[in-house]
């Protein structure tokens, strides 16, 4: 199983928890984990944390760049 397939699950037993009414603090750069429904998303910087929606979290913006232009982004690195 990769790494994306463990990611998967570990939201399908997220989810199943929060059903239960469990709540949870989770430290990631996972963007399939930032994707969960109605997560609070809390971005650390130098004035404290700011609340940010998933679409603003530069880990979405990175691996929707990446997918978009694969080429793109590993000839970048790679210069």
């Amino acid at each position: 199983m990769n790494s994306v397939a463990h990611q998967l699950a570990v939201l399908r037993r997220l989810h199943h928890l929060v059903l239960q009414d469990s709540q949870f603090i989770i430290a990631t750069h996972s963007p399939i984990l930032l994707a969960y429904p109605r997560a609070k998303i809390l971005v650390l910087e130098g004035s404290g944390f700011t609340e940010v929606s998933y679409e603003h979290t530069e880990h979405f913006a990175v691996v929707k760049e990446f997918v978009n232009n694969p080429m793109r982004m590993i000839e970048a690195v790679l210069d």
